[in-house]
């Protein structure tokens, strides 16, 4: 698993930014799938989730995702739960040791928070639609309701897709700078015309700096590029490829 240098001072939590590497599915989903909505094999997924767990010491049963909607929706644990009772939401904070919460993701911004005075972890996906529609700010506010203090907190932005991997069209940059002209930085033209190549990770590091943290860590790695070490969805659609699997990020209070 890859870790944020920084999270890793931290004494009392366990996190990881889990690759594609070390589990037991196959084919298109090989190896580490952890995404039980990929259609890969339950039992098998089931079997890679335990895997990370284990990484992380503790269980599999107390590993918890949520069914991922690219929303602004943030739910905060106090127990683990059943997979087949995971809310929708796109973000989970908790103050409750021993559970690990994980983001799945296939190219988008999975990120990582933690207080570590207040004891209070969060994990965030975060799409450019949940990015656009307000999952980090909610985020912070949920992590702020259980007790943390904003400049207090970390924040490790893990592998997603990369701007040379990105491309968009122009109603999309349209969007973003309508938002904020200001966010006309995060695009560069691409060699298709009216089309730019975006920016996803400098968007969320931006919008995680403006929101006055304590610590903003970036991991450099691309998920469409570097096809041995990750899943992505991008790339798989330009393959036609009818599947792909996702890999997971987790933290958790020991």
């Amino acid at each position: 698993m890859l870790t944020c240098p920084t999270l890793s001072t931290i004494p009392g939590i366990r996190h990881g930014f889990f690759p594609r590497t070390g589990g037991k599915s196959t084919g298109l989903y090989t190896s580490l799938n952890c995404g039980f909505g990929s259609g890969d094999n339950l039992a098998t997924v089931t079997e890679n989730r335990g895997i990370v767990a284990r990484s992380l010491g503790t269980t599999g049963e107390s590993l918890c995702t949520a069914y991922q909607i690219h929303s602004p929706t943030v739910v905060t644990l106090t127990a683990p739960w059943a997979q087949k009772n995971a809310p929708e939401a796109d973000a989970l904070v908790t103050a409750t040791p021993g559970i690990a919460i994980g983001i799945l993701t296939a190219d988008c911004v999975p990120i990582l928070f933690v207080d570590p005075a207040a004891k209070i972890i969060g994990a965030a996906h975060a799409g450019w639609k949940g990015a656009y529609g307000g999952v980090i700010e909610n985020t912070l506010a949920g992590m702020e309701a259980l007790g943390a203090t904003r400049s207090h907190i970390t924040a490790a932005i893990g592998p997603a897709i990369e701007q040379k991997s990105y491309e968009v069209g122009p109603e999309f940059r349209d969007r973003l700078v309508a938002e904020n002209i200001e966010n006309d930085r995060f695009f560069i033209p691409s060699l298709l015309e009216n089309h730019h190549m975006f920016d996803l990770k400098g968007y969320v590091k931006e919008k995680l700096m403006a929101a006055r943290l304590g610590t903003v860590n970036v991991l450099a790695n691309d998920t469409c590029s570097e096809e041995d070490s990750f899943f992505s969805f991008r790339r798989a659609t330009l393959r036609q490829e009818p599947v792909y699997g996702r890999q997971v990020s987790a933290i958790i209070l020991e």
